[in-house]
């Protein structure tokens, strides 16, 4: 087999078999760590093109070489010299066509894309990839609701419900809360195990100080959502800020702080920082009491207990997830916190001492299960091999 040969099959591998990873939210030529020799096979392709301008899947692979380095206006160039050339068959015009809608939607042009998309459609490109690309592009520009809908006709439910929520958050910053409640109510019933979505329910209940149905929320939640990645229901409760202590009449305090705003407490009348930090306490702990023993709910209802003041409490519960896993570093170093006041230590070993529990403190929590990628903050998609609901904690500094 010629250079020639060895390159146009290597094309038409890249071009084709697309549907193994069709529900990658960034598509099969996403940013991986291939991307590093792309420069090298851009340069070998752009050799053997010169040498063979009819070597159409050359151009089309030597495009999205060019869009996975950033190059998009150079991968542009590549596919309406293709679309403008005379005799050309339809189908390496429609592939042509798509490939520039994906080019125009990695560039932020939305309406190109669209526009090119649509063009593809007409000659025939596969229906379920423009599909695919339409849900990202409407993700990418912010519609999602019309990225649900297309992920729905792709039968994804994991990203249908995703985009959901998304859409029901902005229904509430808009002021429109039923709506968002009963967008996010369908989003579960979409895909039971969408942790996006009891999450978002549980915060707006706790926001709206309806602390029974939020603990109702809570313990269906931690039986639907996969035992993996429940834990980040109950980190989302723990992001949530207390609410400012407001006047009687309901107007914000002299901080700034809305009685509608994100750290706002919808409905909370005079209700304060104390007092929503022992309800939120005994609401999720009541729940993860009704769960078999689990290390990282422990851990949690530790964070929760220390949040209200109970510290003794919080060290007890911290003391059984030692035991359920004696090596779980971020229960030691809470542990190793709480029993420093218990200490008479010299102010130079106290201070380094705190030191570096606060640094300790900032350590990346968060790993993707699929590809080990380290996070300070959860995640949704894995934001490097694009793996949905991949989020765990790290239960080692070694992973």
């Amino acid at each position: 087999m010629t250079l020639l040969d060895r390159l146009k099959a290597g094309a038409r591998s890249l071009l084709g078999n697309r549907r193994a990873d069709i529900l990658s939210p960034m598509g099969p030529d996403a940013e991986s760590p291939g991307a590093r020799d792309a420069l090298s096979a851009i340069q070998e392709l752009s050799r053997v093109v010169r040498n063979d301008p009819d070597a159409v899947e050359i151009y089309l692979a030597l495009g999205n070489l060019y869009r996975l380095r950033g190059d998009i206006e150079r991968a542009v160039q590549i596919r309406s010299s293709l679309i403008v050339r005379p005799g050309l068959d339809p189908q390496f015009k429609a592939r042509s066509l798509f490939e520039l809608g994906r080019d125009y939607r990695r560039g932020g042009v939305m309406d190109r894309a669209l526009a090119a998309f649509d063009e593809a459609r007409a000659l025939g490109a596969d229906p379920e990839q423009i599909t695919f690309e339409l849900a990202l592009l409407h993700a990418d520009s912010g519609a999602f609701q019309e990225a649900a809908a297309q992920y729905a006709r792709l039968g994804f439910r994991p990203a249908q419900a995703h985009y959901m929520v998304r859409h029901a958050e902005d229904l509430d910053r808009c002021g429109r809360p039923d709506e968002a409640r009963a967008l996010l109510a369908r989003a579960v019933k979409v895909y039971p195990g969408a942790v996006e979505a009891w999450r978002a329910r549980l915060v707006m209940a706790a926001r709206a100080g309806e602390w029974r149905r939020a603990g109702k929320l809570l313990r269906e939640g931690l039986e639907r959502v996969p035992a993996s990645i429940r834990f980040l229901l109950l980190e989302g409760l723990l992001e949530l800020e207390a609410p400012a202590p407001r006047h009687g009449n309901g107007a914000a305090t002299p901080d700034g702080s809305g009685a509608n705003g994100v750290n706002g407490a919808h409905g909370i009348n005079g209700a304060g920082s104390a007092d929503f930090e022992e309800k939120r306490c005994a609401t999720v702990l009541a729940a993860i009491e009704a769960q078999e023993p689990d290390l990282l709910l422990q851990y949690y209802g530790a964070l929760f207990l220390l949040r209200c003041g109970n510290r003794e409490e919080a060290g007890n519960w911290l003391a059984k997830a030692m035991v359920l896993r004696p090596d779980f570093w971020a229960a030691r170093l809470e542990l190793l916190s709480l029993s420093m006041e218990q200490q008479h230590l010299s102010p130079v070993f106290r201070s380094q001492l705190e030191y570096f529990i606060e640094h300790a403190r900032k350590v990346k929590r968060f790993v993707c299960g699929s590809c080990g990628l380290r996070r300070e903050h959860t995640f949704s998609v894995c934001p490097r091999c694009r793996s949905w609901h991949s989020a765990t904690f790290r239960m080692s500094l070694q992973d």
